[in-house]
């Protein structure tokens, strides 16, 4: 692969991650005090578009401990080590106290409720390393050396979908539980999108709005709804921030979980028999936006960031109803004593939280769109809003943007704006 397919932070680990650092990891997570490592290579871990908050390395190792020779092959997660807006928006996150107190705490605990009602679902890759302090990093085995792969030149396809959201309702049935039972273990877990510093003022959020309202009035189709979106641009933001603050600020009686944050395709991989090509499994990856919010924010999330147009446009019911009854057979198998959730009550929480999805229609589509299905740089879409302009003459922007919104429409969206 090319150089410029990768993060350019990437191309060159930081100087600490070397042979001293491997061997003292290795050593305490073989227990092996005498281990030494004989070889050792860093490529990059990840193509662009794949993540953005952190930089990852893969490292190729060999080495000798007193059962001979070995070698493996792990993934070091870490922060970047330029200095650019890319830093300075997530240097004083909470994103990696996050990760690491979710494959700490949170998912060997979701695993050992599931398997406690004979359910051994596999919910994240092990974690050998991780550390805050001198400097924030996570080190995990390869998934690629077990034969997943992150898809990157094809939309998803509804079983792919369908996998990633039966891992995600058995974190998301788990957590209720924890909610309704303990809810002080999940008391740490409380920042997400809206919490990152600057965020919120950032291009990411504040360059869709407007290049969308201005597509709506030049598109003959869509002009009617140009005056409900000049409204939602008034306070979305504020909007957004009483959604992912709700469970803390102000709950009701709605369906929280822990979401997953950041629920996206390119946060997971697939694995595929070798010599059938048959789907085989699906691991989700990134837990560093967890926090406890409304159902709704994985889920409405998903629809424009793990979807693509075939499933949002025919498909979309089908999928989140399928993710809603592994929800709540995992509920009745774990001994949830909390209300039960109901298929119209979910429907409703959709069009409670719509203003999340007004976000993503406009800000998110265009630009997993255009870095999917047109190959655009992702730091470019991200920061530059003159870029961002750009993909709102898209003619597949346009045509989902059709469908999006008559169905927003039907659901009632635009009632008592």
């Amino acid at each position: 692969m090319a150089e410029d397919s990768f993060n350019a932070d990437e191309l060159n680990p930081p100087e600490w991650l070397n042979v001293e650092f491997i061997t003292e990891v290795l050593s305490g997570y073989e227990k092996e005090p005498d281990l030494s490592v004989t070889n050792l290579i860093f490529t990059p871990a990840s193509a662009k578009g794949d993540h953005y908050a952190s930089i990852m390395f893969r490292a190729k190792v060999q080495y000798k401990t007193s059962k001979g020779s070995l070698k493996k092959s792990l993934i070091i997660k870490t922060m970047p080590v330029e200095e650019g807006a890319k830093k300075d928006m997530f240097a004083d996150s909470p994103l990696f106290k996050t990760e690491i107190g979710m494959y700490s705490k949170v998912l060997p605990e979701t695993e050992r409720i599931l398997q406690e009602v004979n359910d051994n679902t596999k919910l994240y890759v092990d974690c050998i390393y991780h550390s805050l302090e001198p400097r924030q990093v996570i080190i995990f085995e390869d998934l690629v050396e077990m034969g997943y792969a992150i898809v990157r030149n094809r939309w998803l396809t509804q079983e792919e979908i369908c996998s990633a959201y039966f891992k995600l309702a058995k974190i998301h049935a788990v957590s209720m539980k924890m909610i309704n039972k303990r809810p002080e273990f999940l008391a740490e877990f409380k920042y997400g999108m809206c919490d990152m510093p600057g965020l919120m003022d950032s291009p990411i959020i504040n360059s869709g709005m407007t290049p969308f309202t201005e597509m709506l009035g030049s598109t003959p189709e869509l002009e009617k709804y140009q005056p409900y979106f000049k409204k939602i641009g008034l306070d979305y933001k504020d909007r957004l921030r009483d959604i992912m603050q709700e469970y803390r600020t102000n709950p009701q009686s709605g369906y929280y979980v822990l979401c997953h944050g950041d629920y996206h395709s390119r946060n997971m991989m697939f694995k595929h028999n070798k010599e059938t090509g048959c789907f085989e499994d699906c691991m989700l990856l990134d837990y560093q936006g967890c926090n406890v919010v409304p159902m709704a924010v994985d889920l409405m999330y998903s629809i424009y960031m793990l979807m693509g147009t075939e499933q949002r446009s025919g498909q979309l019911e089908t999928l989140l109803n399928y993710y809603f009854s592994v929800l709540l057979e995992t509920l009745k198998k774990i001994g949830y004593k909390g209300a039960m959730p109901t298929t119209n009550g979910f429907w409703a929480e959709m069009k409670r939280h719509r203003y999340y999805e007004f976000l993503l229609l406009s800000t998110f589509l265009p630009v997993s769109i255009g870095i999917r299905t047109y190959g655009m740089d992702i730091e470019d879409a991200i920061l530059n809003p003159e870029t961002r302009k750009k993909y709102y003459q898209i003619t597949d922007v346009i045509e989902e943007s059709k469908l999006m919104l008559a169905r927003f429409e039907k659901s009632g969206y635009f009632e008592g704006l």
